[in-house]
C-alpha cells in the first residue's frame, strides 16, 4: 500500500506523542503497520485512510497500556489501602526489595489525603474519570494531583534511580 508508506512520518509523530519514547514509538509504528497490512481487506474506500490508520495505532497503544497496567498490579488487601500495588516480579523476596517497598509506602503515606488517595487509586489501575467521580472532583484536578504526587515521589526517592 503506497498510502501507508506515505503516512510513515505522520505515524511516527503520532506514536511519539503517545509514548514520549523513541524506541516505543518505533515499535508502535511497526505494530500499526503490520496490523494495517493484516486488515487491509477490512478497509472501506469511502473512509479517511489516515484516520483509519491513526485509530488503529491509538487502539494498539491503549490495549498495550491496559495490558501493562493489569499485569503490573495486584490487589491491595491491606486495611488502609495505601500500599503501593507492585507487580508479582517486584523483587520483594530480597531484603533490598522489602526495604525499597517500605520506603515507597512511607513516602506515599506522608502525602496529604488530597494527593495520596488519587495517586494510590491511579496506581491501583483506576481511570482518571473513575477517580474524579469517586472523589467528586473535576478531571483536571485529579490529573494535576496525580502528576504532582508522582513528581514529589520521584524527588523523595531519587536515590533509588
Amino acid at each position: 500500500m503506497t498510502k501507508l508508506v506515505g503516512l510513515q512520518g505522520n505515524l511516527m509523530n503520532f506514536a511519539y506523542q503517545l509514548t514520549s519514547n523513541r524506541e516505543e514509538a518505533e515499535d508502535l509504528v511497526q505494530d500499526t503497520t503490520l496490523k494495517v497490512l493484516d486488515n487491509e481487506s477490512k478497509y472501506v474506500d469511502n473512509v479517511n485512510f489516515k484516520g483509519w490508520v491513526l485509530t488503529i495505532m491509538r487502539n494498539i497503544f491503549i490495549n498495550n497500556y491496559r495490558r501493562k497496567v493489569r499485569s503490573a498490579t495486584i490487589i491491595d488487601t491491606t486495611e488502609d489501602l495505601y500500599h503501593l500495588n507492585l507487580s508479582q516480579e517486584s523483587g520483594l523476596e530480597t531484603p533490598e526489595g522489602t526495604f525499597a517497598t517500605k520506603e515507597i509506602s512511607k513516602a506515599i503515606n506522608e502525602f496529604t489525603d488530597e494527593y495520596k488517595v488519587p495517586f494510590t487509586m491511579y496506581v491501583a489501575g483506576y481511570k482518571y474519570s473513575e477517580i474524579a467521580e469517586h472523589m467528586n472532583l473535576p478531571l483536571g484536578t485529579v490529573k494535576s494531583r496525580i502528576y504532582f504526587a508522582r513528581k514529589r515521589l520521584q524527588n523523595t526517592l531519587q536515590d533509588y534511580r
